[in-house]
């Protein structure tokens, strides 16, 4: 690909000032405007004029130096060609925005909120609850949520365990944690007040990463920052016909200059939002619908489809990046060629995941059917930190697939929290098997119950005696959830018929109808850029 900037250019450092940080910036965002404009590109600065996404040296300068080295490399062919071809996509994609947007109640609460601090807050939770979840899920949730802490004050002063216990089923629980760190470090260190840019948001709220500061900051301050998504690496990608592996460092750095290029200076919450809700509801992953795709006139991908045919080969005529070529880092490798069955479902291309590591545990749901008010199980609290941090649970212990061993290794983790017990009632019930974004973890379900014994009413910190009804509001995942089932199903008078399988197959599944593949791909989630560090706990 041929260079798009001089070397001099690359390494060229922003003019020194003498006065103050924000004409600093100002000098930066002069000398970095020079060098888009020669590779006739467009970037929207911030409404203060400010250079967007870099708060200053050395980091933010070490990040626009990185963007520029990547900007030169770049063929024509995966770039805007200039102003007229930005703002048509822009144009297009906030008018079909404006016609076909979803109703949400993030975005009603957001738009007729006058508060920023309570409209950012209310963007805050909607973008924490949508990573890695699907819109249909988060509604109920978020509407609870809303319902119960309005304001950045009300989470604040809630327990964590509160937290957990509506958090319960959403998934990756150290989401919740972090938006209750953040709320109460608001509260109390900065005021009240929710910070205004992209840049302040990252550097001081927990788990805010680079996506959600950018979707707070343009979407409740119209900060004019863009922001990529699981959705928006799929559009931008299809649009601009990138081929290498879209988690690569290098294909995000583009993507994010190009979501930065991209977003409207005058409506950069829209925008943004705009092509996260073209990635869902049209430019989906399987089934994308180009007939109704408002950009699909600025679409690479969709011109090639055009021009070859489903069941053509060879490439455009004029062409300056051929699919096969191998010589453009942007592009599929020659080991990748395009396949015509696929159209534009050839972009975007990922690596392949690593499968999660296989763990096994044991796990027993003690009874006190006997109990003073009623049968009661036993719950014990897990670490503050690590995987479902704070959740509670059925004594477990991670142990080996089978054998005499865990049974014994579970009756001595039973026995530190409830005292002795009767060995030989301790009965195995089956498997489940529960799949975390990097674990694939089966549980053995035993069960035992202290029949003739003694009502236990006293518990050790961190064990808590609950009736059923208590069990199904508790602070618990959707793994344990899954034992507590299979428990139901085999204890004594349990109605066959609503017996559930704890384990499901994809044997077993019935392929989605049309229809309802339509219905997932309008519900699907957005991935953000900074989803990978929801890894170390899961649902």
């Amino acid at each position: 690909a041929t260079p798009l900037i001089s070397p001099k250019a690359i390494m060229k450092k922003p003019r020194t000032a003498v006065r103050s940080r924000p004409r600093k910036q100002a000098s930066r965002q002069e000398g970095r405007e020079k060098c888009v404009l020669s590779s006739s590109q467009v970037k929207p600065p911030t409404p203060n004029g400010t250079m967007p996404e870099f708060p200053g040296a050395p980091a933010g300068l070490a990040r626009w130096q990185e963007e520029v080295v990547v900007q030169a490399s770049v063929s024509p062919y995966h770039l805007f060609r200039g102003t007229a071809e930005v703002r048509a996509f822009r144009e297009n994609l906030l008018r079909w925005y404006d016609r076909e947007k979803r109703d949400l109640p993030w975005r009603r609460r957001a738009e007729g909120e006058v508060d920023l601090d309570r409209r950012a807050y209310a963007v805050w939770v909607s973008e924490v609850m949508l990573q890695q979840t699907q819109v249909a899920t988060v509604i109920d949730y978020y509407t609870r949520w809303m319902q119960k802490w309005p304001t950045l004050q009300d989470l604040a002063s809630a327990s964590l365990e509160g937290v957990n216990q509506l958090w319960a089923g959403l998934g990756y629980y150290s989401r919740g944690r972090r938006l209750h760190e953040g709320a109460r470090k608001v509260v109390e260190e900065l005021g009240g007040h929710v910070p205004r840019t992209a840049e302040t948001l990252q550097q001081l709220l927990p788990g805010v990463g680079r996506y959600t500061a950018g979707a707070i900051a343009s979407i409740a301050f119209g900060q004019a920052t863009g922001v990529v998504d699981g959705n928006v690496v799929r559009v931008l990608c299809r649009v601009r016909a990138i081929g290498a592996d879209s988690s690569s460092a290098l294909v995000s750095q583009h993507l994010w200059s190009l979501a930065q290029q991209l977003v409207d200076p005058a409506r950069p919450g829209d925008l943004n939002q705009a092509a996260m809700e073209l990635g869902a509801t049209v430019c989906t992953p399987q089934h994308p619908r180009c007939s109704q795709c408002p950009v699909r006139s600025l679409c690479r991908a969709h011109q090639r489809v055009s021009h070859l045919g489903k069941g053509q080969a060879g490439v455009l005529e004029g062409d300056p990046c051929p699919p096969s070529s191998g010589q453009c880092r942007l592009c599929a490798p020659p080991s990748e060629p395009w396949d015509p069955t696929l159209g534009v479902t050839n972009f975007p291309r990922k690596a392949s995941r690593r499968p999660p590591r296989e763990e096994c545990s044991a796990t027993c749901v003690l009874e006190q059917p006997r109990a003073v008010g009623g049968p009661r199980i036993l719950l014990v609290q897990r670490p503050n930190s690590g995987l479902l941090a704070g959740l509670w649970e059925f004594p477990s212990v991670t142990t080996e697939p089978s054998g005499q061993r865990q049974r014994q290794a579970l009756l001595q983790e039973l026995q530190r929290w409830a005292g002795p017990l009767p060995a030989t009632r301790l009965r195995h019930l089956g498997q489940v098997v529960h799949t975390f974004s990097h674990i694939k973890l089966t549980y053995e379900v035993y069960s035992l119950a202290l029949e003739g014994e003694t009502p236990v009413t006293t518990t050790p910190p961190g064990a808590r005696w609950l009736t059923r009804e208590e069990f199904h509001t508790a602070a618990v995942s959707t793994a344990m959830k899954k034992v507590f089932r299979v428990y139901e199903g085999r204890r004594p008078g349990a109605c066959k018929g609503s017996k559930r399988s704890p384990v499901s197959t994809p044997s077993s599944r019935k392929k989605p109808s049309p229809g309802q593949q339509l219905l997932d791909s309008f519900f699907r989630p957005h991935i953000p850029s900074d989803a990978p560090s929801l890894n170390s706990t899961a649902q």
